[in-house]
């Protein structure tokens, strides 16, 4: 799978903390802050849906979007490519770091901890 650029990070982080929202709801907390358009917010949705990333749903006839990808595989995915294909770094990679992170309960540092690790143990037995 695909990582997530850095505007659709935002728009997951919101719906990870938030719950379903709406388009309006999704350009009004990240909108401004990305230098975005309505249009714009809602063109990022859509790829987002292609993707599989968010589900639409139609709730009392306004739409709504949920993210559809776990928080924490998705962010364990991007620290490891960050540490590996970035940094090159090797060997185990300590999850604690991310401790301070609000975005973060103390089961999913455990849960980030064995995806991060477990993948590396994956990757070096096909190697």
């Amino acid at each position: 799978m695909s990582q997530p650029n850095p505007s659709e990070l935002n728009v997951l982080k919101h719906l990870w903390a938030h719950g379903r929202q709406s388009a309006r709801e999704v350009h009004d907390a990240v909108g401004p802050g990305q230098g975005w358009k309505p249009s714009t917010t809602r063109t990022v949705i859509a790829r987002m849906e292609e993707k599989g990333w968010v589900t639409r749903q139609d709730v009392h006839g306004i739409t709504v979007f949920t993210a559809a990808i776990d928080r924490t595989a998705t962010l364990g995915g991007l620290v490891r490519h960050l540490a590996r294909q970035v940094l090159d770094m090797d060997g185990p990679l300590p999850a604690a770091l991310f401790a301070e992170s609000p975005h973060l309960s103390d089961a999913e540092l455990d849960e980030l901890d064995a995806i991060i690790n477990a993948a590396e143990g994956e990757q070096e037995d096909k190697a």
